[in-house]
């Protein structure tokens, strides 16, 4: 009986074992089964997600490490999901992905697994599934596509599209040049090049432990990609044999570390939603106020779109997130371990910056201060998050007349209505943008200016949602608002004429007027009217038993890990 968890179903002379080694002699050899540890290379590869379609090839790299290291590299195809394709968003099925994955990691002979990921849900979705089947596990981030350019100007893909976007609407831009840079946009295999949500997670997972450390940022199409492919399947045999799993690397320490590497990446808010779904399949204790906590005072160190000007090509020639974290070590964990067994700290040494433009010292920071802050107030009573890195400063701190849209629909529709009463102080709130009221929680707070603003010059206003922004978009946007509109929160109380106080240094943000006069309104009946509450499938399942983002969002029943144990055979 071989000693590895692939034993109990390759192991013994009877008629199961038989079954199970006779229907997998499809080029395996014999020795196949002799006790080698067989790891699953979870591939989100596909067509239809065009930032992972290049993991096929990762895979192949990381099957032969698996192999030269003496295991058996299994290819696993999981659900993908294609952020810029998907409707209604691709966060309605992050939970899905995850539960599928966790599923078929705990049901198959497998004895670790090499996680492939990029696009902006497939690492969140793939590290909550290894978290709660609990089998030795690491991530090889699929990395950022090369910088494409447009008339000799690097576009920033995602942030670029929603500045280009805005420049056609208020007339200074023509269509045609627009539709003309679409072409330069994507100049090669990877994803977003701007420290978006998918280089976020990447950069995330290193800080938390789960990549062979200097791997985040390698762009796509770089040979050192495949290297470090190869190198994490030699390393996913080693930690099946060191019975190293997700839960004896994963700390609160950890999570705090990734905190820190956020807030000085100058990285996405959905990283708060994702870090904390994957603490709660771990039972580790984070809450969102540790994303203030650790990360406020965290200095903005890396010069990146969307809240500065280079691109992730640029951050890994430039040292990438190990010569970023060096500078802050002193407010790391030394304690954190990574995949590898030894500490995150333990790789800093020798890590340099090489351009102090894109990457700056500590003692000459972009922003003193610039991790994500989290905002309370009768307006967001569980709390709301804002990027203080993207907003514009003066708006900080700001008092503004509400105009309301009661959904998605409604906002497109009297957006750019030449009568639509508002100016530049006029504080732009949507919502039915929720988990539950889109359903989905999609990536649409960072609302369009209007029209006739911007052609009067106005490039950002106050702008509150209770759904999510684009880890490449930018402004001063007020997101995550729980409880939301469509769980009976006080944004759905909300109408518009009422002045609303954002105050950032205070963490507060309120609508100025009294509880009582609050408690008494009654939900608006257009955005009562606007969310349909879904009778079948997935979205049903999901509406019924998903959390508040500021619990993750995740679905309450799969809080918590399961392990890898399966009691009964399957014949």
């Amino acid at each position: 009986m071989s000693p590895q968890r692939s034993g109990q179903w390759y192991g013994g002379t009877d008629r199961n074992a038989y079954i199970h080694r006779a229907w997998m002699r499809r080029g395996l050899p014999s020795h196949a089964f002799d006790g080698r540890p067989h790891i699953a290379i979870a591939n989100t590869a596909s067509d239809l997600t065009p930032c992972n379609a290049h993991l096929n090839e990762v895979a192949q790299s990381v099957s032969q490490g698996i192999y030269e290291a003496g295991g058996i590299p299994l290819n696993l195809p999981v659900v993908s999901l294609g952020e810029t394709l998907v409707r209604p968003t691709a966060m309605l099925w992050r939970n899905m992905a995850a539960m599928a994955t966790e599923e078929m990691i705990r049901a198959n002979p497998i004895d670790g697994v090499v996680l492939l990921g990029g696009c902006d849900k497939t690492i969140p979705s793939l590290l909550m599934a290894a978290a709660s089947v609990d089998l030795p596990a690491l991530v090889v981030p699929g990395g950022p596509m090369l910088t494409g350019t447009f008339q000799g100007v690097p576009l920033g893909c995602g942030t670029d599209v929603w500045r280009l976007s805005e420049e056609v609407r208020a007339g200074t831009l023509s269509e045609e040049k627009f539709l003309r840079s679409e072409s330069s946009m994507i100049r090669s295999r990877g994803h977003c090049n701007t420290m978006g949500t998918a280089s976020t997670m990447a950069v995330v997972a290193e800080a938390l432990g789960a990549t062979i450390p200097g791997t985040a940022g390698t762009p796509a199409p770089d040979s050192r990609l495949l290297e470090a492919s190869h190198e994490a399947g030699r390393l996913a045999v080693e930690m099946v044999s060191a019975e190293r799993r997700p839960s004896t690397v994963f700390t609160r320490g950890s999570f705090l570390n990734a905190i820190v590497a956020l807030a000085a990446v100058g990285g996405s808010t959905n990283a708060v939603v994702h870090l904390l779904a994957i603490a709660g399949r771990l039972g580790v204790e984070l809450t969102q106020d540790d994303f203030d906590r650790t990360g406020a005072g965290v200095p903005l160190l890396v010069d990146l779109q969307p809240a500065g000007q280079f691109l992730m090509e640029d951050f890994h020639r430039a040292g990438g997130l190990l010569a970023v974290l060096n500078e802050v070590k002193d407010l790391l964990d030394p304690a954190a371990m990574t995949v590898t067994g030894k500490p995150l700290v333990g790789y800093l040494d020798g890590a340099e910056i090489w351009d102090r433009e894109v990457i700056h010292p500590r003692s000459d920071p972009l922003q003193p201060h610039a991790g994500i802050a989290i905002l309370y107030g009768n307006l967001a009573p569980d709390g709301a998050v804002i990027k203080p890195a993207a907003a514009t400063p003066a708006l900080l701190q700001h008092r503004g007349r509400a105009v309301v849209f009661d959904s998605i629909e409604d906002m497109h529709a009297r957006i750019d209505d030449p009568d639509l009463d508002v100016d530049a102080d006029s504080v732009l709130v949507l919502r039915g943008c929720g988990p539950r009221g889109y359903p989905g929680m999609p990536e649409v707070a960072t609302l369009p200016l209007p029209q006739k603003l911007l052609a009067a010059g106005v490039r950002d206003m106050v702008r509150i949602c209770d759904g999510r922004m684009s880890g490449t978009a930018y402004g001063t946007v007020v997101l995550h608002v729980s409880p939301e509109a469509a769980a009976g929160g006080p944004l759905g109380l909300i109408r518009t004429g009422d002045v609303v106080i954002l105050d950032v240094e205070g963490r507060r943000l309120d609508i100025d007027i009294a509880q009582e006069e609050l408690d008494a309104r009654e939900p608006a009946a257009a955005a009562v009217a606007a969310f349909a509450s879904p009778t079948r499938g997935w979205e049903q399942l999901y509406v019924r038993t998903v959390m508040q983002a500021d619990t993750g969002a995740d679905l309450d029943f799969l809080v918590g890990s399961s392990g890898d144990t399966v009691s009964r055979e399957s014949h």
